[in-house]
C-alpha cells in the first residue's frame, strides 16, 4: 500500500508545483498510515480511505507550505496533526507546536512524533487561551478550527509585530478584521484531486498601533 500512496502523493505534489524529496514523501505516507490505523479506534478524522487522505489531508495541508514565513509555527486546534505534521516533515528547520485540548488527539500526536522522529515538533494539550509559553510565534495557523475573528481574539497573546496569522478555509469568507490587524492577502488554493474550494487568509498585526490583547 505504501508505494501506490507515495506515487499518488508525488503526482499531486508535482501538479501543485511543490518539491518534496522522496524520503520525506515516504515519511508523509508513514504518517498517513499511522493516522489510518489509529482512526479505527480513536475516530480522529471522518476520512477513512488512505487514498482519499492523500488529497484531503496531505496535499490540502502542504498547499500552504509556500506561505509559511518564519521559524516558529503554532498549529492551533491541530487535531490529527493537520496541517502541523505534514508541514513539520517538509520544513524540518522550523519549530512546530501542535496544540489541542483533546487528550485522545494529543496522545496520537505524541505517538506520531515518536514514530516519525519529529524532533522539531512539540505537543501541547491545552486550550489556546490557557497556553502561555512566554514567547511569541512567527506563524500561527489553523485548519477548520475557528473563524478569522475568533482566531485573532483567542491567539492575540501569542502575536508579535510581523506574526503571520494563517486561516485555512473552504469557501472564501473574508472577515471584518479586528482593530490592530490587516488582511494582507486571500489566497486561492488548488488541491490536486480535490474538487472543493480551498482558501488561505493571511492576516498580520499592523506595524503601528497596539496589538489586540496587548497593553
Amino acid at each position: 500500500m505504501k508505494e501506490p500512496l507515495r506515487q499518488r502523493l508525488e503526482a499531486g505534489l508535482r501538479a501543485m508545483g511543490l518539491h518534496v524529496p522522496i524520503p520525506v514523501q515516504q515519511q508523509l505516507v508513514r504518517y498517513l498510515l499511522l493516522l489510518h490505523r489509529w482512526n479505527r479506534s480513536y475516530n480522529l478524522t471522518a476520512v477513512r480511505d488512505p487514498a482519499e487522505m492523500v488529497s484531503r489531508h496531505l496535499l490540502d495541508s502542504l498547499a500552504v507550505m509556500p506561505y509559511i514565513e518564519g521559524a516558529s509555527v503554532l498549529d492551533v486546534g491541530s487535531g490529527a496533526g493537520l496541517p502541523g505534521i505534514p508541514l513539520a516533515l517538509t520544513l524540518p528547520h522550523g519549530h512546530f507546536v501542535l496544540l489541542d485540548c483533546n487528550g485522545k488527539k494529543t496522545r496520537f500526536l505524541t505517538q506520531a512524533r515518536i514514530e516519525l522522529g519529529l524532533d522539531n515538533v512539540e505537543i501541547v494539550n491545552l486550550r489556546v487561551e490557557d497556553y502561555r509559553p512566554g514567547l511569541y510565534f512567527d506563524v500561527i495557523i489553523a485548519r477548520a478550527w475557528a473563524g478569522a475573528a475568533e482566531m485573532l481574539e483567542k491567539t492575540a497573546h501569542l502575536h508579535k509585530p510581523g506574526t503571520q496569522v494563517l486561516v485555512m478555509q473552504g469557501k472564501l469568507d473574508i472577515p471584518e478584521v479586528m482593530p490592530g490587524y490587516e488582511l494582507l492577502d486571500a489566497h486561492s488554493l488548488e488541491i490536486h484531486g480535490l474538487d472543493a474550494a480551498r482558501h488561505l487568509l493571511e492576516i498580520i498585526p499592523k506595524q503601528s498601533g497596539k496589538l489586540a490583547g496587548k497593553p
